[in-house]
């Protein structure tokens, strides 16, 4: 490939703040040395709170944003890049916001006409002393992603999860508590507003939880999924509208869940800023499309281009 980014300055923002940074220290390794294979001057910014600093003295002509989770993901980064207006990847201020408050997007997708699974928010002192809805149930924090902070309450369960009122809490006053949808796991990309496909994920201990997603061997991911043509074209529309409803751009990944006995397909969330490590499933999507991973951060990062143009503010679409 020749060297479409040459003289080209692009930061990298990973690391961060939130509980991901650790898988954002990969993602952002990862799409930095594919830039620099293609030909771009790279800058790696472990992002801290003096993120305004450091890019006013670095003078990028674009972010490439790969910090995961909140702060980084959540519209907070995506403000202060506006402002210095330095385009930047992925979503806007207001979806990236939408898409990491869970109860709020939600609301947004059902709207919609988006199937989305039944629940609500609830003071975590409350949901610990009693079942506040039936079992079985997910109980996980309302703004934060990769599955942390995660507990499934199964029928016959004696009390809901203690954990969420443990000292060491640090996910919020309110959690989300879901009827828990049993089946199968699903993921579908979204690139520039079109569904990639669809992968059935098959977690190693029965639950996509934050090791599996990350831990090497911590699941099997099947693309495309092996699942009914029906379910497997709902599945790819559901997540086309969901990245519009929120106001998403670049690539998205909607995740899904399929109850293969009574034929329910409910999607549960969507990622703004997807993992993009060697175990992630928009690149693996992406290959089994015949777009390569550099290829991929390569559209990703003249999205963000088109978009901004060098020295002037993305503007919100």
């Amino acid at each position: 490939m020749s060297a479409p980014l040459s003289g080209h300055h692009v930061a990298v923002l990973l690391g961060g703040l939130s509980s991901e940074r650790e898988v954002s220290l990969v993602s952002g390794r990862e799409c930095a040395d594919a830039l620099e294979r293609l030909g771009a001057k790279v800058s790696r910014v472990d992002a801290g709170r003096d993120i305004a600093q450091v890019l006013t003295r670095l003078k990028p002509d674009v972010c490439f944003n790969a910090l995961h989770g909140a702060w980084g993901e959540d519209g907070c980064v995506q403000g202060v890049l506006e402002t210095l207006a330095i385009p930047y990847t992925h979503s806007g201020v207001l979806a990236s916001a939408l898409a990491m408050d869970k109860a709020k997007s939600k609301a947004v997708l059902a709207a919609a006409g988006v199937t989305v699974p039944g629940g609500g928010l609830f003071n975590r002192f409350v949901a610990a002393r009693e079942h506040v809805i039936a079992p079985p149930y997910v109980v996980k924090p309302n703004a934060e992603g990769s599955s942390v902070g995660v507990f499934l309450v199964f029928e016959g369960a004696n009390a809901p999860p203690q954990e969420i009122v443990a000292p060491g809490w640090t996910y919020g006053e309110e959690v989300m508590i879901e009827p828990y949808v049993a089946g199968k796991e699903l993921a579908v990309g979204v690139m520039d507003g079109k569904a990639m496909t669809v992968t059935d994920i098959i977690p190693r201990t029965g639950f996509y939880d934050y090791d599996a997603k990350y831990g090497e061997g911590g699941s099997r991911h099947v693309v495309p999924a092996p699942i009914p043509q029906h379910v497997f074209e709902k599945a790819m529309k559901l997540a086309e509208a969901a990245h519009a409803a929120l106001g998403c751009r670049g690539v998205t990944r909607s995740d899904l869940r399929y109850d293969d006995v009574n034929d329910i397909l409910v999607l549960l969330e969507v990622n703004t800023q997807p993992g993009m490590t060697p175990t992630s499933l928009v690149p693996e999507q992406a290959a089994q499309q015949g777009v390569d991973f550099d290829r991929l951060v390569l559209w990703i990062t003249e999205d963000a281009y088109a978009r901004g143009g060098a020295g002037r503010p993305a503007s919100e679409s």
